[in-house]
């Protein structure tokens, strides 16, 4: 899998700690003995049940995923790249506002 991918994964996953919602990471298998859907040990019927009644997002990202990350413009600057955010004006603007 492309480093960058990875990289991403992981600050999305970051983000979502910090926003102190759901997160489960490990290998996605089903229990041999009960056919319940696992993510490494944790049964996701359990660790769903949490969020029962409110509305949701639920991101699988896999960190197995070989496909690279598609290239974008920045329409501000014109530097192409891949990721969330352009990263020359990213420099720039952590340069000028300090973070």
């Amino acid at each position: 899998m492309p480093t960058i991918r990875k990289v991403r994964i992981r600050e999305l996953a970051t983000a979502a700690y910090e926003l102190d919602a759901g997160v489960a990471h490990g290998r996605l298998h089903r229990n041999p003995d009960d056919g319940r859907w696992m993510v490494g040990e944790t049964p996701l019927n359990t660790w769903l049940e949490r969020f029962t009644g409110q509305e949701v997002y639920l991101i699988v990202a896999s960190l197995e995923d070989d496909r690279p990350l598609p290239t974008k413009i920045c329409r501000t600057c014109g530097t192409e790249y891949a990721g969330p955010e352009c990263p020359h004006c990213r420099r720039v603007r952590i340069r000028l506002r300090g973070g």
